[in-house]
């Protein structure tokens, strides 16, 4: 008589199919749902791609701060002569006439001393700055007669 040895079957047929109790049933072993673990056991996946996942990264400001570029009338009467050899001021009626808005120049400050008379033009300037310019003998034109205290 052929004794027919059956071969073990290699599927799992115990309770619960070799994975454990709970591994088993309905989503397996995830490690939790979305992005769940990526401080603890998910960390070098997290690392490797999503670099940027942790930390602040701000935000982008649409409406910037305007910067608004002064220079004081002490530096004015220091650098005439440069800006009356590069054209940026001429002699007009025995003042040195400058346009600070076309050099780029928003406010006239009254920092420093002035020793000529200043026919200028600008946006804004100070009160301080208005009284040195007429004490030497110019004058300043800003536009809208907007003064700054």
């Amino acid at each position: 008589m052929v004794r027919v040895v059956k071969e073990k079957t290699k599927k799992y047929r115990g309770s619960s199919y070799g994975r454990g109790h709970k591994a088993g049933r309905g989503k397996g072993k995830r490690g939790g749902k979305g992005m769940a673990g990526l401080g603890k056991h998910r960390w070098i996946w997290m690392v490797k791609y999503m670099p940027d996942h942790y930390g602040v990264h701000g935000f982008t400001r649409h409406a910037q701060k305007s910067v608004i570029k002064a220079i004081n009338i002490g530096d004015i009467d220091r650098t005439s002569e440069r800006l009356l050899e590069t054209g940026m001021a001429h002699v007009e009626d025995d003042k040195i006439k400058i346009d600070l808005e076309k050099i780029g120049y928003d406010v006239l400050l009254g920092g420093g001393q002035i020793g000529r008379p200043f026919s200028i033009k600008v946006g804004r300037a100070t009160e301080r700055a208005i009284e040195k310019v007429k004490s030497a003998g110019g004058e300043v034109e800003t536009n809208g007669g907007d003064k700054e205290e």
